[in-house]
């Protein structure tokens, strides 16, 4: 396979042919330089990181279920360093090309895995989401994409972030495609949810650039005539900026306790953007820490009673399409912080979303989210096969 994206790690080049005769026999797939697979090092996009590591015992139950279940591994995709970025830059290995808008970067931290399925290199690729590094590069790069139900995936063997907001999550070209990698990874459902009513979250579209929200119109319109009664609503019921601030510092929090260890011991090189963020969770403290996991707690509640009964919330997965690979650093982090107004709620309460590439803006793809209750995966992955049908 020729990588004319410069989606794939070059350190880490493994073929595993999947088991002959399983669901997704015949289909490839590539996994994100986050994941373990035995008798490799995983090098989680750091230059550093993969230098003092040694190769993988064993392979993340992730990788392996796609393999038993007939699909071939391919190699391993680029990464933000440790997974912490949502644009797909990397000073380490250079940024992968996107797709459906060469001009404009592909979002992250799976920007590899997402560029290596729109570009068609494979037909699925696995990814992980914290703060939006499955949903966000979907977006950008025209893909069906899931963050499911946290821990409905298994993440064993996957570096860690933030471990109480890290997800396992999946790529596809098709909705259809996608259902039937998510079959595999998740855990099995008691019962299969039915949606009842569609809200259309009133504060999040209004953060959305107006040519964004002009084009995802027709689309919520569709989905609300799909599930059959649709309303508005406001999610946060003060200002969105308190979710996000408490994002913020919770996943600051955890990130310096799973990362902060070897930070310290082998003071790895990283990218200006990267070393502000480190930066800041080594100074978060737990008092900090203890003063928004109430607010976390609220938010979840609210979500889990405005969702109760079948509803579906209904977003912008990002407020603009991606923005061009020429961007500055100087301005990563005024556009992390629109971005996180809309991914902090799945981000917060742990619930399941799923973006639906519908439209182009500028030139580039933009996504529009359903957002369920926890355990509501399967319910979402139905919706969305539905939704690319009608």
């Amino acid at each position: 396979m020729e990588d004319h994206l410069g989606a794939f790690c070059t350190h880490t080049q493994v073929t595993i042919e999947g088991r002959a005769g399983g669901p997704l026999s015949g289909l490839s797939f590539a996994a994100k330089d986050l994941f373990d697979v035995a008798g490799f090092v995983t090098g989680a996009g750091n230059a550093d990181f993969l230098a003092t590591h040694g190769p993988a015992q064993t392979t993340a139950s992730a990788v392996q279920k796609l393999i038993d279940a007939g699909a071939t591994l391919v190699g391993k995709t680029h990464t933000d360093e440790l997974a912490f970025g949502l644009l797909g830059r990397n000073v380490h290995y250079g940024t992968p090309t996107n797709p459906r808008a060469p001009d404009r970067v592909p979002g992250g931290s799976s920007s590899g895995s997402a560029a290596a399925v729109a570009g068609g290199l494979v037909d699925t690729a696995l990814g992980t989401d914290t703060g939006g590094s499955v949903r966000i590069p979907s977006s950008f790069c025209g893909l069906y994409g899931i963050r499911p139900t946290h821990g409905r995936i298994a993440d064993d063997g996957v570096v860690a972030l933030a471990p109480s907001f890290d997800t396992v999550g999946c790529f596809a070209r098709d909705a259809e495609t996608l259902q039937r990698v998510a079959d595999v990874l998740l855990v099995k459902d008691t019962a299969r949810q039915q949606p009842q009513r569609l809200l259309v979250a009133t504060d999040i579209f209004a953060r959305a650039d107006a040519p964004v929200r002009a084009a995802l119109e027709p689309f919520v319109a569709k989905l609300g005539k799909l599930i059959g009664a649709s309303a508005e609503q406001q999610v946060c019921p003060t200002d969105i900026g308190e979710w996000i601030e408490a994002f913020r510092i919770l996943q600051a929090w955890e990130a310096w306790q799973a990362d902060g260890p070897w930070i310290e011991r082998t003071s790895p090189r990283f990218g200006p953007d990267v070393t502000r963020r480190f930066a800041l969770c080594k100074s978060i403290t737990k008092a900090q820490r203890d003063t928004k996991q109430p607010i976390r707690d609220a938010q979840r509640a609210r979500l889990a009673d405005l969702l109760s009964h079948g509803g579906v919330l209904c977003l912008p997965t990002a407020p603009f399409p991606a923005p061009k690979r020429t961007i500055r650093y100087a301005e990563i982090d005024a556009i992390r912080d629109r971005i996180l107004a809309g991914t902090c709620i799945a981000g917060l309460s742990g619930f399941p979303q799923v973006n639906l590439p519908v439209a182009t803006v500028d030139g580039g793809p933009v996504g529009l989210s359903i957002l369920g209750p926890a355990g509501s995966d399967r319910m979402l992955l139905d919706l969305a096969v539905a939704f690319a049908k009608a």
